[in-house]
C-alpha cells in the first residue's frame, strides 16, 4: 500500500469535508483528478476506505484509521519543518489558520503583518471558513489554529479570547433608522439589502433571518465592506458589517451606523487549537504572537 502526501492530504480533506467536491477544491485539485486518486487508493490497498451516500461521503472503518495515520503523518511532517526551520535558514515552514470572516477582514491582516515580517521564512495558509466548520477543522488536525466565534461548540479545543466583533448596520444618513441609537433585526427585514458577495460573515446573518422565517431582500452582493458602505450612504439598501469596518468607512462615506440589539451580532472571537503541546515551533509562536493582547 503506497500513498504519497498529496493522497494523505486529499483523503483527509473529503474526509474533514464529507465531500469529495470540497475536499478537491480543499487542495487545489480538480474532481476528476481527486476522484481518480481515491479510487486509486483503495484499489491499491483492495480496501473500501469512503462510503459514498446521497448525504455525503463518510469514511468506514478502514477509512478511519487511514485518517488517523494520515494526521499523524502530516503532523510529524510539519514538526520536522519546523524543527529543522529553526537552524536551516532556506528551508522554509507553513501554518495553517482557518477563520471567519470578521477575523479575515478587520483583525488579523494587522497582527499577522508584524510577526510575519519578523518571520521571513515561515508562511502562512489563511483560509476563510464558518465557525463551526473551523472548530472541527481544528478539532480533526486539518488545520493548527482557527479563530472562530465563541458561540459555537468546541469541545476539548484549547481556547484563548482573541477579539471582540460587533454587528452594525449602516445606511444612509436620511434613513429612517438612524431615529434610534439602535435596532433589532428583525425591524430592518422589510428593508433590502447590500450584502457580501459569499462569505461565513454573510451566511450567518442570512441564516438569522432563516431562524425568523424570512428571507433577506438581496439588491447586490459585493467583494468588501468599503463597497458595502458606499452603496448604503448613497441610499441603495442597508448593509451589515462588523462596526470596526463601519467606523473606518465612516471617514470616507456618507453613512449611519445603527448598533442591532440582537443578543447574535455581539459576538467574542477566541483563537483555537487543538493541543498547545502538538503544535509545531512555528505554529506556537504564531499562536503566542496571537494571543497577546498587547500585539
Amino acid at each position: 500500500m503506497r500513498f504519497d502526501l498529496t493522497d494523505l492530504r486529499l483523503f483527509l480533506a473529503v474526509v474533514d469535508a464529507g465531500s469529495i467536491t470540497h475536499g478537491a477544491a480543499e487542495v487545489g485539485l480538480s474532481l476528476p483528478a481527486a476522484s481518480e486518486r481515491l479510487r486509486d487508493m483503495e484499489a491499491t490497498g483492495a480496501v473500501t476506505l469512503l462510503n459514498r451516500g446521497r448525504r455525503g461521503i463518510a469514511p468506514t472503518e478502514a477509512g478511519e484509521m487511514l485518517a488517523h495515520h494520515a494526521r499523524t503523518i502530516l503532523h510529524q511532517m510539519a514538526q520536522m519543518r519546523g524543527d529543522i526551520g529553526q537552524y536551516a535558514k532556506g528551508l522554509r515552514a507553513s501554518v495553517r489558520i482557518f477563520a471567519n470572516t470578521a477575523a479575515i477582514t478587520e483583525f488579523l491582516p494587522e497582527r499577522l503583518g508584524s510577526w510575519m515580517a519578523t518571520h521571513p521564512q515561515i508562511d502562512v495558509d489563511l483560509k476563510e471558513r464558518e465557525s463551526g466548520e473551523i472548530a472541527r477543522s481544528v478539532g480533526a488536525g486539518f488545520a493548527e489554529i482557527g479563530v472562530l466565534s465563541s458561540a459555537v461548540e468546541t469541545g476539548s479545543l484549547t481556547m484563548r479570547p482573541f477579539a471582540v466583533d460587533r454587528l452594525v448596520a449602516v445606511t444612509s444618513r436620511d434613513h429612517p433608522l438612524i431615529q434610534n441609537r439602535q435596532a433589532r433585526f428583525v425591524d430592518l427585514l422589510g428593508d433590502q439589502f447590500i450584502g457580501m458577495a459569499g462569505g461565513a460573515l454573510q451566511d450567518h446573518i442570512e441564516d438569522q433571518a432563516s431562524r425568523l422565517g424570512t428571507k433577506m431582500k438581496m439588491r447586490i452582493r459585493l467583494r468588501n465592506f468599503q463597497g458595502i458602505c458606499q452603496m448604503a450612504g448613497a441610499g441603495a439598501g442597508v448593509g451589515i458589517i462588523p462596526e470596526s469596518a463601519a467606523k473606518r468607512c465612516q471617514r470616507s462615506t456618507r453613512i449611519a451606523i445603527t448598533r442591532l440589539r440582537d443578543e447574535w451580532t455581539m459576538r467574542h472571537l477566541s483563537l483555537c487549537v487543538r493541543d498547545e503541546s502538538d503544535l509545531t515551533p512555528p505554529a506556537k509562536a504564531l499562536f503566542d504572537h496571537l494571543s497577546d493582547p498587547a500585539k
